[in-house]
């Protein structure tokens, strides 16, 4: 994943932050608890085709 182009992606629902998870090729929204997919090298920013995180599932 590009560092540049984590620098500037932001969460399309709150426009927050975004953790990037390299083990889980994944996007997190902490506040949302969404996961996004990284596919290919491209991140998958739709709330349709984003995993929400159980509450039990811990966000590190």
């Amino acid at each position: 994943m590009d560092a540049k182009l984590l620098d500037i992606l932001v969460c399309p629902l709150c426009k927050g932050p975004l953790l990037y998870k390299k083990t889980a090729s994944e996007l997190i929204c902490r506040p949302d608890r969404l996961a996004f997919a990284i596919k290919d090298g491209i991140p998958i920013m739709l709330e349709d085709e984003a995993r929400r995180i159980p509450d039990e599932e811990e966000i590190k």
